[in-house]
């Protein structure tokens, strides 16, 4: 009788994913254990700021107005502002012109795709045809309903994409570099953010204590860590990303260097975010037919992360916008939702 033969594994996805199956959070959010939550959450946070390795230098901002161009109901003024040694940031400004005293004002961020070119509502073919697709110019919307709006580029995105050849995609060849230097994209990122969040606060026309977020896709990554990590973020609405590692890691080919942190799969489930932004107000959208964040399994969280959030007791939010629909900004919840957090119309 021959012995079994060893079945044995080529494939670097394959292994990945036997990883996956074979991880154990090491410190879930104890869900179902209310009093255990406060303490959780400075552990969880301090976890998360120690995940992103150390902050880089902090500049003064410097910001600049390249150009404006009205746009009927309100200002676009194209602006940089610095947000560490040797790298600035551009960044479109929304001002509506019926703005005369500090009032809310939203942070719009881009997902992948042209940047935030896309999120105003320009007219460029790229933008046309991600708005299109995604109905992604949620930034020029807001706008129009009376917020002040900065939509940033990201790095890698926009004007802040470097030349590559058509066999390397931005994103991940940047985190080569970011590893080598000991660094990381998403946590550079996030710091410019936060960067953009003091642009916000410093604007005449905002009030600091008024502050939101909102992104699709790459964007819904940065609104749901972002939020997570900075408490200015009063009131976020995360499209088409929260969901579980389990889920959507399986999807192939639907994270980029972009997106991740050393580590993350075992220190923080997206359920993990979501309860660090408690109680704060939070709206997410997830469509019926995303083929890379799984509707099933975003329900599934969300009644998970409705057991944290119902602590606040203090005019708090959590809402699911379950919508018929693809990979794209839905908005029919969301523009309501954040009418309710600001005291604006919808």
């Amino acid at each position: 009788m021959s012995p079994e033969k060893k079945v044995r594994n080529f494939s670097p996805w394959a292994y990945w994913m036997l990883r996956l199956a074979a991880s154990t959070p090491l410190d879930p959010c104890p869900v179902d254990q209310p009093r255990a939550i406060p303490e959780w959450r400075e552990r969880a946070r301090a976890r998360l700021h120690a995940l992103m390795g150390p902050a880089p230098e902090r500049v003064p901002l410097d910001l600049e107005v390249r150009e404006s161009v009205d746009c009927g109901t309100y200002q676009r003024n194209s602006i940089v502002f610095d947000s560490e040694p040797g790298m600035s940031v551009p960044a479109y400004l929304l001002v509506p012109h019926g703005r005369t005293t500090p009032g809310p004002a939203v942070l719009a961020q881009h997902g992948h795709g042209p940047g935030k070119s896309e999120v105003c509502g320009l007219d460029d073919p790229a933008s046309v045809e991600a708005i299109a697709e995604h109905n992604g110019d949620y930034g020029h919307q807001l706008a129009e309903r009376g917020y002040v709006v900065l939509a940033p580029d990201l790095r890698c995105f926009g004007e802040r994409v470097d030349w590559a050849p058509p066999d390397k995609y931005p994103c991940d060849l940047n985190l080569v570099h970011a590893v080598a230097a000991g660094t990381n994209p998403l946590a550079q990122n996030l710091w410019d953010l936060q960067r953009a969040l003091d642009v916000l606060e410093q604007h005449p026309l905002v009030d600091p204590a008024q502050l939101g977020m909102v992104g699709l896709s790459y964007g819904g990554t940065m609104t749901l860590f972002l939020a997570a990590l900075d408490e200015r973020v009063k009131a976020a609405v995360v499209s088409g990303y929260f969901n579980a590692w389990r889920d959507c890691h399986r999807m192939p080919w639907n994270l980029c260097g972009s997106q991740v942190l050393p580590g993350m799969i075992d220190e923080f489930d997206h359920v993990d975010l979501g309860a660090l932004i408690a109680p704060r107000s939070l709206l997410i959208e997830t469509g019926t037919e995303d083929p890379i964040f799984p509707v099933n399994a975003a329900i599934q969280e969300f009644a998970r992360l409705s057991l944290v959030s119902g602590l606040s007791g203090n005019g708090a939010i959590l809402e699911h916008d379950v919508f018929e629909g693809g990979h794209r900004w839905n908005g029919v919840q969301a523009y309501p939702f954040l009418a309710r957090c600001f005291g604006m119309a919808a």
